[in-house]
């Protein structure tokens, strides 16, 4: 039984890291378009799409219009404008694969213009390499302009060693993804390991948990939360921290993540922001010359006062928030329960419950605009 049960967990991993890997080649190839389309290399074009392909465009009055892709590759073909970027901005929505097949979902954005692409691919496995049988694409008006908000996510789904199920505040990262997506900001999500991370607090009843709980891009980016490593720290105006009992681990002490948030924060000129428990995250970044961001700031978060500390989840917590902020120097402010509550000490926005998410979000972009 025992060698049996191994056989299947061998199994599992190896389809596990199978598929990781055939998704990688996937945006590999996506990522050949993307850069070869925003910075007219032909070649990286060229290695993306499979010599027949064929691209399903609208013309003239939204007619059907073929395009062979070597035909759509010779449009960017120009020796004076190669490696120069041309104001195109991608980013991958989505990825499904089966086997040997795939769809994939593309943003492309041109702020000059105001406009915003969604590129739908068909791929297939060919010969050991993924490539672009098939694309259609559609044009619409938006106010997107490629600057980036990276939200810092947990993947702990339980208290620290216990039984007891946390997870990330569904509400917390809706309320504020709702004011940034409004505002024009693109949000990509990160976690300690990526992948998949739990969320806690739904009630599918409000409309706007039920918005974005149907929206597949948007329950795709919860599924695939980016690793820390897949981030470059330059592309964000801001980081916000997401609270829920899950913020409380893995995150805080976390040094990737730290190099994110402290390079956003003084080589960016950006701003550092949490909500609720998700303050832990900030309780121990330090500044280039060693000291804590939060000496000296004033710095709102679920206060140790309102723990229930007679229950389970709380003795399994790690460390206290306001007592860690309090003794690195900060001055730790809070209200009544329920109550809305922020806190701006120049670029370092906090928040006390889920209450305070939406003020945080449109607090960010009021001094975003100001930067």
């Amino acid at each position: 039984m025992k060698n049996y049960t191994c056989l299947l967990l061998m199994s599992f991993f190896f389809y596990l890291s199978n598929a990781q890997s055939e998704k990688e080649e996937i945006y590999t190839c996506l990522q050949h378009y993307i850069q070869g389309t925003s910075y007219n290399n032909i070649e990286r074009i060229a290695a993306a799409f499979y010599s027949d392909a064929n691209l399903y465009l609208s013309g003239k009055d939204n007619a059907l219009r073929v395009v062979p892709s070597k035909k759509y590759i010779s449009w960017f073909d120009n020796d004076a404008r190669k490696g120069k970027f041309n104001g195109r901005i991608g980013n991958i929505i989505s990825i499904d694969q089966t086997n040997d097949i795939a769809t994939a979902k593309v943003e492309i954005l041109i702020p000059a213009k105001n406009i915003r692409f969604t590129d739908l691919f068909l791929l297939k496995k060919l010969d050991g390499q993924w490539k672009i049988m098939s694309k259609s694409a559609t044009k619409e008006n938006s106010n997107k302009q490629g600057d980036r908000i990276l939200f810092i996510v947990s993947n702990a789904d339980h208290y620290g060693t216990s039984d007891l199920y946390t997870g990330n505040s569904f509400s917390e990262i809706v309320n504020a993804y709702e004011v940034f997506a409004s505002e024009g900001y693109s949000i990509d999500f990160v976690s300690p390991d990526g992948g998949p991370i739990p969320v806690s607090y739904i009630n599918t009843s409000i409309p706007m948990y039920k918005k974005y709980l149907y929206n597949s891009d948007f329950m795709y980016a919860l599924g695939h939360t980016k690793k820390p490593i897949e981030i470059e720290a330059s592309n964000y105006k801001a980081v916000y921290y997401v609270g829920g009992g899950s913020a409380m681990y893995g995150v805080p002490t976390n040094k990737e993540i730290q190099k994110i948030s402290m390079h956003v924060y003084e080589e960016q000129g950006g701003i550092i922001s949490s909500v609720c428990h998700g303050t832990a995250g900030i309780a121990y970044l330090k500044t280039k010359d060693g000291k804590y961001l939060v000496s000296g700031k004033r710095v709102n978060g679920y206060p140790d006062d309102y723990e229930r500390k007679d229950a389970p989840y709380f003795k399994e917590f790690p460390f206290l928030i306001k007592k860690t902020i309090e003794n690195h120097g900060g001055i730790f402010k809070f209200s009544k329960r329920n109550t809305p509550h922020i806190e701006v000490d120049q670029r370092l926005v906090t928040g006390q419950n889920a209450q305070s998410s939406t003020a945080v979000a449109k607090k960010i972009t009021e001094l975003l605009k100001k930067s």
